[in-house]
């Protein structure tokens, strides 16, 4: 890491420039590079959804501390069809086990926990940093119904085997018309 920063310029400018430097390679490169620790952790730290500081030692916690990542998710309901609208974004900085290989095969799987559960799931794509969805699923259920509901994403491996990795959820009190962006933190799957 220390050939990639000039010697002249100052500490903290360094740390910064490498990292930007290593942002053109593939994310998978960018994912060893958080992992390796020559760089002190009191210098090193990242924002979390809440905009605080965290070090990268918080990153390699096990067990319900570790960060699993977070899940990016559009929603608008159409009341002139009595449509809700649930588009699948991206994940961001997830993780799994190691267990599941470097490169399993993830697809997130959401459930409207109406009485009669409605379903549904995303294509299965390799896993990442960063892994990119873009899908909309849409079916027709009365707002009425809705509100009274949750939205529950699980967030799986297909390969090796079929595994729940992460999940998280969002009311939908707040459901309207207007669409709306939600970034939700991913965490250990329930017992």
């Amino acid at each position: 890491v220390s050939d990639l920063r000039p010697s002249a310029l100052p500490g903290s400018f360094d740390v910064s420039r490498s990292m930007f430097d290593l942002r053109s390679p593939p994310h998978r490169f960018m994912k060893r590079y958080d992992s390796f620790s020559s760089v002190p952790s009191s210098t090193s730290s990242r924002k979390d959804s809440q905009g605080s500081n965290r070090s990268l030692d918080t990153i390699t916690l096990s067990g319900d501390e570790r960060d699993f990542g977070r899940l990016n998710v559009k929603l608008c309901y159409v009341s002139s069809v009595e449509q809700i609208w649930i588009t699948i974004l991206h994940c961001k900085d997830l993780s799994w086990p190691s267990s599941c290989g470097e490169n399993p095969r993830i697809y997130v799987k959401g459930i409207l926990t109406l009485p009669k559960p409605v379903q549904f799931k995303s294509s299965a794509k390799e896993g990442c940093n960063d892994i990119e969805f873009m899908e909309t699923f849409v079916f027709a259920i009365k707002l009425q119904s809705l509100q009274a509901v949750r939205l529950v994403f699980k967030i799986q491996t297909q390969t090796p085997r079929k595994k729940t990795i992460g999940e998280c959820s969002l009311a939908l009190r707040e459901l309207s018309s207007e669409e709306s962006s939600h970034w939700l933190d991913i965490f250990a799957p329930s017992k």
